[in-house]
């Protein structure tokens, strides 16, 4: 994927994540996320269903939106990559870089799976 990050996402403080059940019912999370270059960056724990979703499906839809899911803008196609565990410090000073709550280990110590988004 050589796309870049739509400018209606570049620089917002949370994004609608929406993965899709194998029926093919979309499912939106909003979600904190990280940006590095073109690619987008999203942490989470390996149990949640938006992984087990990513696993089966990797094209998502993301668009801006409020702390509650509100959509702010339309969304846009991406494809998840679930990163292996050499990748995630990378992935995760993007997120430190965005958000102080995400710095507090106490806070997020469950995390441990960061999905990387690309644009086509």
């Amino acid at each position: 994927m050589s796309g870049t990050i739509p400018t209606e996402i570049r620089g917002q403080k949370y994004i609608s994540l929406g993965t899709f059940r194998k029926s093919g019912a979309k499912i939106a999370t909003p979600v904190w996320f990280g940006e590095d270059g073109d690619k987008l960056y999203v942490m989470t724990r390996s149990g949640m269903g938006k992984t087990k979703r990513i696993r089966n499906n990797p094209k998502v839809m993301l668009a801006p939106c409020t702390m509650r899911g509100e959509l702010t803008r339309p969304e846009v196609p991406a494809l998840a990559r679930i990163l292996p565990p050499e990748e995630h410090a990378r992935a995760r000073e993007t997120l430190n870089r965005k958000y102080w709550m995400a710095r507090l280990p106490l806070v997020w110590w469950r995390t441990d799976t960061y999905i990387e988004l690309s644009f086509p």
